[in-house]
């Protein structure tokens, strides 16, 4: 009898309580490892002003929410991550720079869109515009702000304005007179940790001139949250330039009586804005990075969030932070038009109207999409 009670003994289950002990340490110890590695890192995220973002967001009267339904790849795969977009009507290409370092266009006179390399700027270029003399102005990331001959040669404008050197050398547009406006996104963070700027959400961009004649940099605005694509107003009264972290874009007053003012041009994007251009038919094209998704709109709320989500991006890296990116088509004083969209779409960059076509930039895909409007409308 007692060796069978013995044996009875050592096989009754753990008591409850240990049990509970057990699964307390498996689940404690990590939040405990968790937190400790939350308080250590430095990354300080700081409140955005969510107030001066509308809600709810802009909606434009016409839409189009499956636009890679019909939209087409041209380029592939020789444009890797064709970030901005500007066609030249009189030699019916459209110019972009890409990944490698190659400022490439494509032609869209035939049905097979060619590539051809330009010029070679050795660094990133992302924002083009076209100059007064058959030049091209580049936005470099890595390089500032250069001038691309008719020849190639690369020329080097400006790193830095008013002691501060340029991080992130965004976007660009030359207005009539000659004057080069553009952005530096951030000047503390580089274009491979811009998602650090963002989910920092402090404001480290800048809008500034560059007048080619005098060779001087102006700094025109301070303080903005990822400050991106730039457009000047084809009466020469305005440029205009994005946050795309406030969902806006704000214009800023080159001439009159608001000359150096800054004033809102559209706010509450459903998205965060890219590149912005002016097109032929009249109307100003905006591409939506993202949309103003769940997980955006929890990101731009709450800081701890946006921490917690740094850490993961420097640890394991993130490649975008939303989807249902697009392009916002809006009139010369900022009303909605009409809106492209796809929730499988993200990372739109930039979009340009050409006849019947919409094209479409991105700082991820080796291509650029193409969508007929006509075809594919938005209703």
């Amino acid at each position: 009898m007692s060796s069978s009670s013995s044996s009875s003994a050592s096989l009754k289950p753990p008591s409850r309580s240990s049990s509970c002990l057990r699964l307390s340490y498996t689940l404690i110890l990590p939040i405990l490892a968790a937190a400790a590695l939350y308080r250590l890192d430095s990354f300080d995220p700081s409140p955005l002003p969510y107030h001066q973002i509308p809600h709810p967001f802009l909606t434009a009267p016409a839409q189009n929410g499956q636009l890679l339904r019909g939209a087409e790849r041209i380029g592939f795969p020789d444009l890797q991550a064709p970030e901005d977009l500007v066609y030249d009507e009189e030699t019916r290409f459209i110019y972009t720079g890409c990944a490698d370092g190659w400022v490439k266009r494509v032609s869209v006179a035939e049905e097979a869109a060619v590539v051809e390399k330009v010029a070679f700027t050795g660094g990133r270029p992302l924002g083009l515009a076209k100059g007064l003399y058959g030049n091209w102005i580049v936005a470099d990331v890595a390089k500032g702000l250069l001038n691309v001959t008719k020849d190639g040669n690369v020329e080097l404008l400006a790193t830095e304005a008013e002691g501060l050197p340029f991080a992130l050398t965004d976007a660009v547009d030359v207005a009539k007179d000659g004057l080069i406006y553009f952005t530096d996104a951030s000047h503390k963070y580089t274009f491979k940790n811009y998602l650090l700027d963002i989910l920092e959400g402090k404001p480290h961009g800048r809008f500034l001139s560059y007048n080619p004649f005098t060779r001087s940099t102006q700094v025109l605005a301070t303080d903005l949250y990822f400050a991106n694509g730039v457009v000047v107003s084809p009466d020469q009264s305005h440029a205009i330039f994005c946050e795309t972290v406030m969902q806006r874009c704000m214009k800023y007053h080159l001439r009159g009586s608001k000359r150096g003012t800054v004033e809102k041009f559209i706010e509450g994007l459903p998205g965060g804005p890219d590149n912005i251009h002016y097109n032929a038919d009249g109307h100003y094209t905006i591409g939506l990075s993202t949309g103003a998704s769940f997980i955006w709109n929890t990101l731009v709320k709450y800081p701890s969030v946006r921490k917690i989500t740094a850490m993961y991006h420097k640890a394991v890296g993130l490649a975008d932070i939303g989807r249902e990116g697009g392009v916002m088509i809006v009139d010369k004083e900022g009303r909605p038009v009409a809106h492209y969209h796809d929730v499988k779409l993200s990372m739109s960059s930039s979009a340009i109207s050409v006849g019947d076509n919409l094209y479409i930039g991105s700082v991820m895909y080796p291509y650029i999409l193409r969508l007929n409007t006509t075809k594919y409308p938005a209703i």
